[in-house]
């Protein structure tokens, strides 16, 4: 029995060889995987032409899993250098990579990640255009803007950002509704400025059914990008924002309807006791469809600590029902992010996704806590470094201050508690 894509094959009955890879590395049931790829509530990001792909879940029951950003920018041009962080995101376990490269010609680097990358790829096809048709944005037709897809789409491309829900209704609301900080997606800033310049719908809204035979044809999942996602706390669940997450909630059934494989993107920043509610509003409007979230970054005032409100964000929302968090690294709102920048926001960002696993009680989550802990009480330092999420850093800190005593740290020397409460329970003398 033939199928295009995972959602149809799993509506089909079918179990393909990506689902029982999946279902494997899950610890779950495959059919029931099957299940929940075909009613929408799980996707498998695997473009037809990815042969380097190790494929992975991303949706209900799974852990979470994170997307690391890389690519470059007119000012900072080093395709080598991105390859860099490409082996480094691989060896740290990113689940995803987004090439964002918005600056000159980068069809040999897209397929370059894609040869070399296990982990799903994924794009931003409207930053492309500019560089790949060497034009003015507004100068770009709708076939254009459809061609940079289909590109994608043949270079093996798993899963990408279309902001099809800044249409002209969802511009009118944000006009009628001023921001502090507008639009700060870039793919929505270019998409908004489009329409207004030619008096025209949003190209991928208005050819919608034409997008959907692409990624059809080529198994690519749609990531509903979010152009009014808020840029600031303030900007937080608005009417520009639910506005567009109705018209996403829309534009999935339209994609399911093909068999097409859809997450959508949500916020940004955002205080903490507003997460939980985004995280039911977008299940409800967008139908259980998987949820991809940057962050949210919880408080504005970090610049260089983003990472870490991010992490807050990101743990809450995993924790309430996103399944997928973009990392934001130390650089963020500053400049392109260095190797050490990429390392530091993807251990925050894993560290997140962990602790939202444990608080959603995935399969074999706990059990790594258990065994470190397991491994604090018996003062075993090298299990503690194979099991340490960054067991570099750990191994260096322990290194850098020697304690008198092995079965110690210098923290504490020999008035460890776990020390002396090994001993006391042993009969063994303290000192």
């Amino acid at each position: 029995m033939s199928y295009n894509t995972q959602m149809e094959a799993a509506r089909k009955g079918i179990i393909t060889q990506e689902m029982e890879s999946v279902a494997k590395k899950e610890c779950i049931d495959v059919a029931a995987l099957r299940d929940l790829i075909a009613q929408g509530s799980v996707v498998i990001p695997a473009n037809i032409n990815h042969a380097s792909l190790e494929p992975c879940g991303i949706g209900r029951g799974l852990k979470t899993k994170i997307n690391v950003n890389l690519g470059v920018s007119k000012d900072c041009c080093d395709f080598a250098s991105e390859m860099e962080k490409v082996r480094l995101a691989v060896a740290m376990k990113a689940d995803a990579i987004m090439d964002l490269s918005c600056f000159g010609k980068t069809e040999t680097f897209r397929q370059k990640l894609v040869q070399s990358s296990p982990a799903a790829i994924g794009t931003v096809p409207v930053y492309d255009a500019v560089g790949f048709y060497d034009k003015e944005l507004e100068d770009i037709s709708v076939e254009e803007f459809l061609g940079v897809v289909e590109k994608h789409a043949r270079d093996g491309v798993d899963f990408m950002t279309i902001h099809a829900g800044i249409n002209r209704e969802t511009g009118r609301r944000l006009k009628n509704n001023p921001r502090l900080t507008n639009v700060v997606s870039r793919g929505g800033a270019l998409l908004f400025a489009w329409m207004e310049i030619n008096n025209r719908e949003n190209p991928f809204y208005e050819y919608f059914d034409d997008l959907l035979e692409i990624c059809r044809r080529f198994d690519v999942t749609i990531s509903l990008g979010d152009a009014c996602r808020p840029g600031s706390i303030k900007d937080a669940t608005d009417a520009s924002q639910i506005q567009e997450l109705i018209v996403l909630g829309e534009l999935t059934k339209r994609a399911w309807e093909k068999d097409v494989q859809v997450l959508i993107e949500g916020p940004g920043h955002m205080a903490l006791n507003e997460i939980a509610p985004n995280m039911l509003l977008e299940k409800k409007l967008c139908h259980g469809a998987p949820f991809y979230v940057l962050g949210p970054l919880v408080t504005d005032i970090a610049p260089g600590y983003d990472h870490i409100t991010s992490a807050i964000g990101g743990a809450i929302a995993a924790a309430n029902g996103a399944d997928f968090l973009c990392y934001v690294t130390p650089a963020e709102h500053l400049r392109l992010p260095t190797l050490d920048d990429m390392k530091e926001g993807i251990i925050a960002s894993r560290i997140a996704a962990h602790a939202a696993d444990l608080a959603k009680g995935v399969p074999g989550a706990r059990q790594w806590d258990d065994q470190m802990s397991e491994a604090r009480r018996n003062l075993d330092w090298a299990k503690m470094f194979e099991l340490a999420i960054d067991p570099e850093k750990a191994r260096r800190y322990r290194a850098e201050s020697q304690p008198e005593a092995e079965d110690s740290c210098t923290m504490c020397g020999k008035m460890c508690a776990v020390r002396n409460m090994n001993k006391v329970l042993s009969k063994v003398n303290i000192i």
